[in-house]
């Protein structure tokens, strides 16, 4: 019979005991689970006031942190991630891996199994506090809402703006003339009447600035060719949507008090405060993000205000947003 070795057994066990507490180390920053918590009760309490059975939406996320990434609430994961538990505050499954994605991800695709995820940064990696980055977390969330409808991703390639790329990355890197004279100066007075047109979208001119805006708008359109202008409009669909659906979350809190430990994270600024920041920066920024400079940025802006415009004419256009794919003209 061997004799056994105490030393290599006692070593075995220190080594096992210390892989269960590496292990037990791994784990979502408590302020982050309260981040992540309190958008999920938000899109379930108010999601649906603004988009028909938000609510249903799977809530997917990936935080991507500096080591470490957590798939949280997905019904299949993929191999590479391993399970942490069941975690009590997010009522959800969490898995980890080693950090993959750029940790300043603000961005939502099929990550993980053709699932739609939230693929997030923290708040000090997106450059965001509290506040910002629980109302960009809602505006991802939209994402998968818009994703997540039949058809969407197969009705956005049959636009014909692709040029053959079924990644997704044309909607980034389409060609679109930024820089062409014409363009910007049409584009430029267009931005200009509609920033006019909604910071006046109470007062008894808002008829007359609207009717401007139209032409104004067209004449724009005349500088584009027709994929050019049907880029746009996807852009504004899509993104400018998006940027709304934040606005009409920051409407829906102002009477909202969160419970005391989102208040309570040192960066978080009220919802009843963050609106009027909110409104007064993106406005701002439908003229002030020039065509050239900023390029397709400029669309999250510019989409936000035209919402605005068509909530103002047609209150009940979130009822055909997801039937009514890829352009806002369908709803004026």
């Amino acid at each position: 019979m061997k004799k056994i070795n105490l030393k290599i057994i006692t070593l075995s066990i220190f080594l096992a005991a210390f892989s269960i507490q590496a292990q037990e180390r791994i784990d979502i920053r408590l302020e982050d689970k309260i981040r992540i918590k309190e958008a999920k009760q938000i899109a379930t309490k108010f999601g649906d006031s603004i988009w028909p059975e938000f609510r249903k939406t799977p809530f997917t996320i990936i935080l991507v942190t500096d080591q470490y990434e957590f798939l949280i609430d997905h019904p299949y994961p993929s191999k590479d991630f391993q399970f942490l538990r069941k975690d009590d505050i997010l009522e959800a499954d969490i898995y980890y891996r080693k950090q993959q994605f750029n940790k300043s991800f603000l961005a939502t695709f099929p990550a993980v199994n053709g699932v739609n995820c939230v693929v997030i940064g923290t708040p000090e990696n997106t450059n965001h506090n509290s506040t910002q980055w629980i109302i960009t977390l809602l505006h991802e969330h939209f994402h998968q809402y818009q994703y997540n409808s039949p058809n969407y991703h197969q009705d956005a390639l049959k636009l014909g703006l692709s040029n053959g790329d079924e990644t997704g990355m044309w909607q980034i890197n389409y060609p679109f003339p930024y820089e062409e004279a014409d363009v910007i100066r049409a584009y430029e007075s267009y931005t200009i009447q509609l920033r006019k047109t909604i910071e006046n979208i109470n007062d008894k001119d808002w008829k007359r600035n609207y009717k401007k805006l139209i032409r104004k708008r067209k004449l724009f359109k005349n500088t584009l060719s027709e994929n050019d202008y049907k880029y746009l409009l996807f852009q504004w669909y899509q993104e400018g949507v998006a940027r709304f659906t934040e606005y009409a979350f920051l409407e829906l809190l102002k009477n909202y008090i969160p419970e005391i430990e989102v208040s309570s994270l040192n960066d978080f600024i009220p919802y009843d405060k963050y609106i009027h920041e909110f409104y007064l920066k993106h406005i701002a920024n439908v003229t002030n993000l020039k065509l050239d400079k900023f390029k397709r940025v400029t669309v999250y802006d510019v989409g936000f205000a035209e919402s605005l415009v068509i909530r103002k004419k047609n209150p009940d256009w979130n009822n055909n947003y997801l039937k009514e794919k890829f352009d806002l003209r369908k709803f004026y």
